[in-house]
């Protein structure tokens, strides 16, 4: 008898024990941090006026 107890009591531990996984839907919406720099819209721009200026003006280089 003792063993049937001892049995049932480790068999409920290990099934207490074992691990659950939920999947909730968020309660906020998901927001998407974009830090962009645009650094490089400047640079195409600053290197188009150069060249044009460079290409009209041939004289300077």
């Amino acid at each position: 008898m003792i063993k049937i107890i001892s049995i049932l009591v480790l068999l409920l531990s290990v099934s207490a024990c074992s691990p659950t996984v939920k999947v909730a839907v968020p309660t906020e919406p998901i927001t998407i941090n974009l830090n962009v720099k645009v650094e490089h819209e400047i640079r195409v721009k600053i290197d188009k006026d150069l060249d044009e200026l460079i290409s009209s003006d041939s004289e300077l280089f």
